[in-house]
C-alpha cells in the first residue's frame, strides 16, 4: 500500500516553513520547490517536499532558526538584545536593542519575573497593530 504524503496549499506550506506567502510563491516560480498542479491550475506541495528545508533550518543555532516563528502567529518579529528593564509596581518597561534602533514594550512585572528577563538577553519583540503611524523626516518646502 502506497504512504500517503499530504498535499498543502502554498500559504500552508509557508507557514509551516516559518516563511511568507511571497517567499514561497517565489520559490514555486523559480523552480526552488516543486509542486503539483490542480485541474484548476493552483500549486499543492507534498509534505514530504518541505522535509530538506526543515533539515537544513533544524540545524541552524536557535538565534538564527525559523523555528521560533512556527511557533508563534505575528510574522513581525525584531530580534536584538534587551538594553534596560525598568520594573514599577505592576508594571514594566523593556528596551530590546536592535542595531543602532531600540523597541520599547511596556509589559506586565509578572511577565518579566515569569520570562526571566534581564540586561543582556536575547529577544525578540513581536509587534502585531492594526495602526502604523507616520513621521515626515524631510522639510517639506
Amino acid at each position: 500500500m502506497p504512504k500517503f504524503d499530504p498535499m498543502l496549499t502554498p500559504r500552508e506550506a509557508a507557514r509551516l516553513l516559518g516563511i511568507s506567502y511571497p517567499t514561497i510563491k517565489q520559490w514555486i516560480l523559480t523552480g526552488k520547490l516543486k509542486t503539483h498542479p490542480t485541474p484548476g491550475g493552483h500549486h499543492r506541495i507534498a509534505e514530504s517536499a518541505l522535509k530538506p528545508f526543515l533539515a537544513k533550518d533544524n540545524a541552524k543555532p536557535p538565534a538564527e532558526s525559523r523555528e521560533r516563528y512556527r511557533r508563534v502567529s505575528g510574522r513581525n518579529q525584531i530580534v536584538g538584545k534587551i538594553v534596560s528593564i525598568r520594573v514599577e509596581g505592576l508594571l514594566a518597561e523593556v528596551v530590546i536593542g536592535t542595531g543602532d534602533n531600540h523597541i520599547t514594550a511596556i509589559i506586565t512585572a509578572s511577565a518579566v519575573r515569569e520570562l526571566q528577563l534581564k540586561k543582556g538577553d536575547a529577544a525578540a519583540a513581536l509587534i502585531k497593530s492594526t495602526d502604523v503611524m507616520i513621521e515626515r523626516l524631510d522639510d517639506p518646502a
